[in-house]
């Protein structure tokens, strides 16, 4: 039985339990409509499906709070089924299937140090920091006058993503990306 908090206490980023399964709050709404009882509306991705839902509480509900583990841990490699982590304090390995982490993969790089999620006993995913560097492997050549106008270009990175890229980027080039939602900041290098 895990902690239970008052509905008008929930943050971003906290898990909670939902139908017996871990879910992570992405966003949250108090309403209060003219008529009728105050209630908080959440959205929630279930940790295990990956599957986000919105969920409706009354204001006076009660929800309980899931118990998770975090644990710093760098990516080694992949094997096809599970992606495998090492854990920083304790250089334990954790495994974890390769269907609850294929968002984040495609921006995750040997050596990369991510945070596990590990729910009772079993690490069930990760969340990779906010910006990575990658670099670049193929991308369309700019050419003059591209870049007059603005616009973007996709660009295959070493991980595998596609990307939309300025057009003044090329092959080679490292470039920051916002690992959230996939798009592109800056040209690092």
């Amino acid at each position: 039985m895990g902690v239970k908090i008052d509905i008008n206490s929930i943050q971003r980023d906290m898990f909670i339990e939902h139908n017996g399964q871990p879910h992570r709050v992405l966003d949250y709404e108090h309403v209060k409509p003219g008529k009728g009882q105050a209630f908080v509306r959440v959205k929630a991705k279930n940790m295990q499906t990956q599957n986000v839902i919105e969920i409706t509480y009354k204001s006076s509900d009660s929800i309980e709070l899931a118990d998770f583990e975090q644990v710093f841990a760098e990516y080694s490699y992949n094997d096809g089924d599970y992606y495998h982590f090492v854990s920083k304090s304790t250089y334990e390995m954790l495994s974890i299937p390769a269907k609850s982490v294929e968002n984040e993969a495609k921006f995750l790089k040997e050596g990369m140090e991510v945070v596990v999620f590990i729910y009772k006993g079993q690490p069930i995913g990760i969340e990779l920091p906010r910006h990575v560097e990658l670099k670049v492997i193929e991308t369309e050549p700019a050419f003059k006058g591209d870049t007059a106008a603005g616009g973007s270009k996709p660009a295959k990175l070493e991980t595998g993503a596609v990307i939309q890229v300025p057009f003044f980027v090329g092959e080679g080039d490292i470039v920051k990306v916002d690992t959230r939602t996939g798009t592109y900041i800056e040209r690092v290098k």
